[in-house]
This record gives structure tokens, sequence and C-alpha cells, in this order.
């Protein structure tokens, strides 16, 4: 799996962690649960993509697996509700873990590492025509947003998530396993909604430990338009 994630580096633009108006990083969000034995290859996938600055990737872990036998100490219904809104949003017929959703708009199953390469190699690069920029003040965040080409409405989301964590796994289908999750979304809220026109500035409260994602998206789970991180 690293040969082939490492293999795909080569040629492909490093970002910072501001989105600039010609590209944004490419968002990859893996529904994910600590009760599901196929999803072990997809978390280790996910923390592959994190190596890389061309990409911001975050775990959202479901709780829909919770009743056969491993309760997810990191899921949350939230998680399941975004999940399921992307699936009425693109007509998809069914929501599974792991499930990795690619800049709001296109899915696949999280473990099959060549068609998740694939799916982010046609979102990388495009133009976001937004200069997204986040600057830290001690313990507040500034999210700059600015359009630089046409630009629709969006909805301005704030992600709070933890870099790493091990779990020892006593029951359920991983019982046994020591698992390591990374980029486990802890929080997902929509702070403001900017019209797409002129510039967007808001303040936000973040303590200095704190990892923050902002993210750039289409109302009623719509494309994403731009991201940037903050550590």
């Amino acid at each position: 799996m690293r040969a082939l994630v490492t293999a795909a580096i080569t040629g492909w633009m490093a970002l910072t962690s501001s989105a600039g108006a010609d590209t944004s990083p490419v968002v990859v969000e893996l529904f994910t649960s600590q009760g599901c034995s196929s999803c072990p290859p997809a978390d280790a996938l996910l923390a592959e993509l994190g190596e890389r600055e061309d990409i911001i990737p975050l775990a959202l872990h479901v709780p829909y697996w919770d009743h056969i036998g491993w309760k997810d100490n990191f899921a949350s219904p939230e998680n399941e509700k975004r999940q399921r809104g992307y699936a009425r949003a693109g007509g998809w017929r069914m929501i599974y873990t792991p499930q990795m959703v690619i800049m709001g708009s296109e899915h696949v199953v999280g473990s099959r590492v060549q068609q998740v390469e694939d799916v982010i190699a046609r979102h990388a690069g495009k133009p976001s025509h937004v200069d997204l920029t986040l600057e830290r003040r001690g313990d507040q965040m500034v999210v700059r947003a600015k359009a630089t080409g046409e630009v629709v409405p969006c909805d301005v989301h704030i992600v709070r998530f933890d870099e790493a964590a091990k779990v020892m796994i006593k029951r359920g289908e991983n019982a046994g396993r020591t698992l390591t999750y990374t980029h486990i979304v802890r929080s997902w809220d929509m702070a403001a909604r900017w019209d797409g026109r002129g510039a967007f500035e808001s303040v936000v409260p973040v303590p200095e430990d704190e990892s923050v994602v902002v993210i750039l998206q289409e109302p009623k789970h719509g494309h994403i338009m731009a991201a940037a991180r903050l550590r």
C-alpha cells in the first residue's frame, strides 16, 4: 500500500496549509468504524494520505456498527448524519464503511487504493476560484476567503480533529487488535454562509493546541470548493 501511495506523489505539486487561488488541497472524508473488520486497511490508507500536503484527510467515525460488540468511542450521530446527507444529495443507493467521499462529490470504497488515487487525481489541481487563508492569533483563528473567479454561495465549515490515537479493541470484529487512527474528527460546525461575492472574514476561537480544518462547501452536501488546515 505504501509503495502505491508514495508512487502517486511523484510529480504532484505540494501545497501549503493555505488553499491558493489556483488550487485547493483535495478533501478526503473517510466514514469508518472501530467495529468494522473491513476498515483497518482504509484507516491505514488515510494515514498515508495524511503525509501529503495536497490532501486534507478526515476520519468520520460512525456509530451504526456499535451494536455488534464494540462501541466506537470516536463515533457520533452527526458523522452518520453527514454520510446520509451525502447519499441523499448524490442519489447513492446506500452508505457503508469504509466509504471515502472526495471533495464532497464522489465516493469510493476506502480500501481500494488505486480507485482512491484515481478519484483524487481527477480533483487535484482543479481551480477553486477562492483564495482561502487561515491565520492563528493566540487562541483565535482568522478565516479569510476571497473570490478570484465565479463562486457560488457556500457554507463555511469548521472541523476540529485529533491527529492520531491508538485504540486497543477488546470485542467485536476487530477483537484483540490494537489500531492507530488518524485525523479523527471531533466536531464539525457550520459557522457561516458566504455569498461568494467579495471577501469573507471571520474570527473563530481555537486553542493553540487544536488542529482545525476550514472547508468551503456548496450547501446541502454539495461540492467542496476550497479547504485549508491549521495545525
